[in-house]
């Protein structure tokens, strides 16, 4: 089976060496490039919360990252989570899910006036502080990366879907799949595009591609990459 993977580095080689593991043939297109933001931290917090690990590394080399280790940290998955642990955060929950888990998870575990950093991405799925906001939950989202899309497909890719020799293709992120779409009605191979088994982290992720017209769209049963990997059979 031959797919393609379309998430940024360094993570899209790492997927690549599991579904290579699985007997898959696997092309790569980085149809986003994350980078990091300057940011001011200056702030009073009881807690950071991460819901991305894009956050984590973003900040790997900011000046206040001492200050920001000594606070408990809430991730929104294992991925995240491991990724801070590396960092040095000392004290991290992770909510094994997606936004909708941790608003959860942090709504058990805070009380009302609990002051929260989010450390984001100027692109965002979920709305951390609205989900907090009911439960008198302060949140300051600050942004500390941004992922800059792709304006086209590299050409090994091009071809291989124009000449429909890719089984399947996976999408980790809503933004990613918009960004294929948009990629392949500048090559004008849409409907090539379309044709392979569409691989998605969430239905969100999914929602783009469907409304573009893909034919067949299996969705992860849960947000992780363990799930996704699971739908493809090498």
């Amino acid at each position: 089976m031959r797919v393609l993977v379309t998430r940024p580095e360094p993570d899209g080689e790492r997927t690549a060496a599991k579904l290579r593991d699985r007997g898959c043939e696997v092309m790569l297109a980085p149809l986003l490039r994350v980078e990091p933001v300057e940011a001011v931290l200056d702030g009073a917090w009881h807690v950071v919360a991460l819901t991305s690990v894009n956050a984590v590394r973003a900040i790997a080399g900011h000046p206040k990252l001492k200050k920001l280790l000594a606070l408990p940290a809430y991730a929104v998955g294992g991925r995240t989570a491991d990724a801070a642990v590396a960092l040095g955060f000392v004290n991290v929950v992770s909510a094994d899910g997606d936004a909708g888990d941790l608003v959860r998870v942090m709504k058990t575990h805070l009380r009302g006036g609990a002051r929260v950093l989010h450390l984001a991405g100027e692109d965002r799925a979920g709305d951390l502080a609205g989900g907090l906001a009911g439960a008198a939950i302060d949140v300051e989202t600050v942004v500390v990366y941004r992922a800059v899309a792709a304006s086209a497909f590299p050409q090994d890719v091009r071809d291989a879907l124009s000449a429909g020799k890719l089984d399947g293709v996976l999408h980790f992120s809503r933004r990613t799949a918009e960004t294929y779409i948009d990629c392949a009605a500048t090559a004008g191979i849409s409907d090539q595009a379309l044709a392979p088994v569409h691989y998605c982290l969430s239905q969100q992720v999914a929602e783009p591609l469907a409304a573009a017209g893909a034919g067949i769209i299996r969705t992860a049963g849960r947000p992780a990459e363990a799930a996704l990997l699971d739908l493809v059979r090498g």
